[in-house]
């Protein structure tokens, strides 16, 4: 068989026109099966339940990210900043892989078909097989990819609470979910980007659009992200699993693909992934299509808290929810819980897959982590909520808290 040659190629998006692979080595890393598996994974979970137009995938994200890296790339040297031929194939290919840990339905199933382990540390071991498997070539990408490359700054364009992940999640998002507040200038924020003693820094002129960039992003969230209907359905499709894992262990059989029922059955540690080739192998064959594909043949098992998870699921029939910031009166909650038992045939014990009782949070900047910078013309630097000169930018640290129930609609208190 001739090999392929023809390996610098255009694609078209629909956020940002054309999309340019930039090397021979991009092209056969996006061509390897663990990388073409984030086709099969939507970037935002079951949110087309609520945004139908939200379809998009992991690997559309994956595209739009390095896209956004030769940006930067570009910005950075006609600035005068040195990143060497190495060093930018090495962040592509970063940036490039930096989701591929993900599992089924992204971040929907965080903590439940694996627990213990981060898809950020999943990346980092498919990441280090990958670099066995082309022979070292993805080395530079790996140190960059886990901070231990002697320039900083390079991470931060790869995993920062501004980098090219967050820029294209926000544009891509907003387009495809059609919510304009998630609008921003992603092209303004790369070109206004610098470093200065090896931190990646905003210069002050671009101070607005990080004020913009911080303001959607807290948005998205509510409108987005934790959008009532959306936290709907990611709650049934997390109790119907936890429904199918409880079976499983206690001996009774449920039909799926035999890498579905690896992890169904197994509670593989850190250390495990770490050690044996089998958990990241067989974890890399892992998409959404497994599991849709387990909740069609459940919603006909003899088991009725599966059963009806999976049909009303797959139907739209999705639970309510409420939302509020005071916490929730507990005579309300036992109601709600009382009546779901009178409704449902169910045993108290099973009462968790019908009722959440939990929290959520809504925090656009962490000014303890990998702080945004902003550069003035004395080389001063100064925090963003410092820099801003909006009021509203200063409580953007401030984590927003809701309490939050969820329960089937059949039930009325």
């Amino acid at each position: 068989m001739p090999t392929r040659t023809n390996k610098l190629k255009n694609i078209n998006d629909p956020v940002y026109g054309s999309i340019a692979i930039p090397s021979p080595l991009v092209f056969d890393v996006m061509e390897h099966p663990w990388f073409q598996r984030l086709r099969r994974i939507k970037q935002l979970g079951l949110t087309h339940y609520t945004f139908p137009s939200a379809q998009h995938t992991r690997f559309q994200h994956a595209l739009g990210s390095m896209h956004l890296m030769g940006m930067a790339i570009s910005v950075l040297r006609f600035k005068g900043i040195e990143i060497t031929e190495a060093e930018a194939e090495g962040l592509t290919l970063a940036i490039l892989l930096h989701d591929i840990g993900h599992g089924p339905f992204s971040h929907t199933l965080d903590q439940t078909l694996v627990r213990g382990i981060s898809h950020e540390e999943i990346s980092r071991l498919i990441i280090a097989s990958l670099n066995k498997q082309f022979n070292g070539s993805l080395d530079i990408a790996r140190q960059i990819f886990t901070g231990t490359y002697p320039k900083k700054f390079l991470h931060q364009l790869v995993s920062s609470q501004l980098d090219m992940d967050r820029l294209d999640y926000l544009a891509r998002d907003s387009f495809f979910t059609g919510v304009a507040e998630g609008v921003i200038s992603y092209e303004r924020i790369i070109k206004m980007l610098t470093v200065y003693e090896d931190e990646l820094v905003v210069e002050a002129k671009g101070v607005y659009s990080i004020e913009k960039f911080l303001i959607s992003r807290r948005l998205m969230y509510w409108q987005v992200y934790l959008h009532k209907t959306v936290i709907a359905a990611d709650q049934m499709l997390v109790n119907l699993l936890k429904r199918a894992r409880f079976l499983r262990e206690n001996k009774i059989t449920l039909p799926a693909t035999p890498e579905l029922s690896l992890f169904l059955e197994n509670h593989p540690t850190p250390e495990q992934f770490e050690t044996e080739s089998q958990w990241i192998e067989t974890f890399a064959q892992l998409d959404d299509t497994d599991v849709i594909a387990a909740i069609k043949m459940w919603r006909h098992n003899p088991d009725p808290v599966l059963s009806n998870l999976c049909s009303d699921l797959l139907n739209r029939h999705l639970f309510r929810v409420e939302l509020q910031k005071m916490p929730f009166d507990p005579n309300y909650v036992h109601q709600i819980q009382a009546q779901i038992l009178r409704c449902y045939p169910i045993h108290p014990d099973e009462l968790l897959y019908y009722f959440i009782h939990d929290t959520v949070e809504n925090k656009a900047y962490n000014p303890l982590h990998d702080r945004i910078m902003i550069k003035g013309r004395n080389n001063d630097l100064l925090d963003i909520s410092e820099a801003s000169e909006q009021l509203n930018i200063a409580v953007l640290p401030t984590t927003v808290s809701k309490h939050l129930l969820c329960y089937p609609k059949k039930i009325t208190v």
